[in-house]
């Protein structure tokens, strides 16, 4: 039975963070990673991109041998990526253990969703973290039972469910605040008006999923 993990990474700790994240804390969001023995091709969306800080900082990077931009919509543009074939840790332990991305975003934060193939797969990806000194935290572990499934099924945006995710481990919620609103809109490079949105609006899909 596949076993689906997210968890999150400070963009410093992420190579794949800096390779791309221009000259500001622009939002990435990785629309489709596919791990093929040593090959990774990724599409990913960016929100206002600055595209000569984007193009310089993945030159600079040794990481990428190519960044094209495909499209844009709106403020967004996609991009396709070209990697050396040379991983940081992350990158090479998810290759390694045969982990599938579902979905991977952020801005100073990345939240991460993995698919492994059994529990097994799951404790060598964490065993690879541990010995590489990959500063992980995990988030959740679960497989694709009905109920999970139900809880996939709330059409949060990646914004939506990355402010919800965030507001819960910084203690958001719990009484007293441990932290404030703003605190969090800044640890993700957004207006607190923006974070606020996202969570408000997030938290009302989760509410009218479970209660209508």
């Amino acid at each position: 039975m596949s076993i689906i993990v997210e968890f999150t990474i400070d963009k410093e700790d992420l190579a794949l963070g800096r390779a791309l994240a221009g000259v500001g804390d622009v939002h990435i969001e990785l629309e489709k990673i596919i791990p093929a023995g040593d090959t990774i091709f990724p599409f990913l969306w960016v929100s206002d991109p600055d595209e000569k800080g984007l193009d310089a900082s993945a030159t600079e990077s040794r990481y990428v041998k190519n960044l094209v931009q495909l499209d844009t919509l709106g403020s967004h543009a996609l991009y396709k990526v070209e990697w050396t074939g040379e991983y940081e840790d992350l990158m090479a332990g998810i290759v390694e253990t045969e982990g599938t991305i579902l979905e991977a975003a952020g801005t100073k934060t990345w939240h991460f969703v993995l698919r492994f193939l059994d529990h097994d797969h799951v404790g060598q990806f964490y065993n690879y973290c541990t010995d590489h000194g990959i500063p992980i935290h995990i988030d959740r572990v679960y497989t694709l039972t009905e109920e999970a499934l139900r809880g996939r099924m709330f059409k949060l945006t990646n914004e939506q469910r990355e402010a919800i995710v965030l507001a819960l481990d910084r203690g958001y919620f719990s009484i007293p605040r441990e932290v404030q609103m703003q605190a969090l809109a800044d640890e993700l490079g957004i207006s607190q008006q923006a974070f606020s949105e996202r969570l408000w609006r997030g938290l009302e899909k989760v509410l009218v999923n479970l209660f209508q």
